[in-house]
């Protein structure tokens, strides 16, 4: 088991608080590994096993407990003397007014509570009423390329690290994919956690009439990952497929789906207006393995690969990311790290003088001094004019 070093740092600090844990991510992205391995750690520093209590809400044996005062009950009966517990509650949103329960725990309780959630509304309505200010957020994501070598390593496999990114970058790295032994098996794998995340984090939840339109929906997202999509861009492709609707019905879907976790939305900055946009967004999906359930061909250009790569990864290490829009274009990446900001352009290879000065140049209308980087495939270095260029792949192994 691969210790996800990177999260468990970030909240480590935080098991005694009275501070809520909020862990979100995409179904199967290893939330539930995450709960185990602080619960681990917990007991190492000594606290005893009746002091911590732990449900997964997506267990049916719990499935009485989903109605909220048996829920309550249920704990408050665990809990026996005045000394700290440790609560830790997998996919709560299953439990029906959760919120109400969780802030009377926290309010009542010696209590240290950790959650998670398949949904990015987790944190919305009463739970972010009650808690305002009381919690600390953590976004989970599949393996990291890190992570990924990690396993291969674990695994005792030989490690050819250009190989296992083409793997990577062809695949993704949902925590599972890998303990498949062929390539039918890995197919299943995707399908069965597409057709979960699909039916049980948008469908169910939020009663989708019409999965057929959802689908194309999706579709049309995961075959455009890196470009600028709107909703009448989404509504003229369905036309085109002889498929009528509105725009206000397909943001209702993409709303929906993004908050699955599935597909990540990421909004446009203006570097020089410094304030963020509400249009004309991009989508990264959680992993590229999900590419492999397209009907039409894979996408063989590595360049949109790459950006959903270095996004997803950004936000592995706990960025704030956005597009950043300049008077003459944009940057692929704007991030800022409690306040410090530097930009990203990804692209997979500088192939020609052209592409060299298209890349670097994007940064002629950026006239601050945050660092920029390029990052492709390349193995030579092509920094110039204090414009950092590395190599995607040492970048992503890097420890910082």
């Amino acid at each position: 088991m691969i210790k996800r070093e990177m999260y468990l740092k970030k909240i480590r600090e935080s098991y005694d608080s009275e501070l809520i844990k909020v862990i979100i991510g995409v179904r199967r992205s290893g939330k539930s590994v995450l709960m185990r391995q602080m619960i681990e750690e917990l007991k190492q520093k000594g606290i005893k096993e009746d002091h911590i209590i732990y449900i997964n809400f997506e267990d049916y044996d719990y499935i009485d407990y989903t109605e909220p005062k048996k829920f309550h009950i249920y704990v408050k009966e665990k809990i026996k003397d005045n000394e700290k517990y440790y609560l830790f509650f997998d996919e709560i949103q299953n439990v029906d007014e959760f919120e109400k329960v969780i802030n009377s725990f926290r309010a009542t309780l010696n209590v240290s509570i950790f959650i998670t959630g398949s949904n990015s509304k987790l944190l919305s309505g009463e739970l972010a009423t009650h808690l305002a200010g009381r919690y600390i957020s953590i976004k989970i994501m599949p393996f990291t390329f890190r992570e990924y070598l990690e396993l291969k390593k674990e695994k005792q496999e030989k490690i050819d690290i250009d190989k296992s990114f083409m793997e990577y970058l062809g695949w993704g790295c949902m925590p599972q994919i890998f303990n498949t032994n062929s390539m039918e098996e890995r197919k299943l794998y995707l399908r069965d956690l597409y057709n979960s995340a699909i039916l049980k984090d948008i469908v169910e939840r939020n009663k989708i009439k019409d999965i057929n339109l959802l689908n194309r929906v999706i579709q049309f997202l995961m075959e455009n990952i890196g470009g600028i999509i709107s909703s009448n861009s989404i509504t003229s492709y369905l036309k085109n497929e002889k498929i009528q609707t509105t725009p206000d019905t397909i943001l209702n879907y993409v709303e929906c789906i993004t908050n699955s976790l599935i597909v990540n939305k990421v909004n446009r900055y203006d570097i020089r207006g410094k304030n963020v946009m509400a249009t004309l967004e991009k989508y990264y999906l959680a992993d590229l393995g999900l590419l492999q359930l397209k009907k039409s061909p894979i996408e063989k250009k590595v360049g949109g690969r790459l950006e959903n790569i270095v996004y997803n990864e950004l936000i592995a290490r706990g960025y704030e990311v956005y597009i950043g829009k300049t008077d003459k274009g944009e940057i692929d990446f704007t991030i800022d790290n409690f306040g410090e900001r530097s930009y990203i352009q990804v692209i997979d290879y500088l192939s020609s003088d052209e592409v060299i000065q298209r890349e670097f140049g994007a940064y002629k209308a950026v006239d601050d001094n945050y660092p920029k980087y390029v990052l492709s495939m390349d193995k030579i270095n092509y920094s110039q004019n204090g414009i950092i260029h590395k190599n995607v792949i040492e970048w992503l192994l890097e420890e910082k």
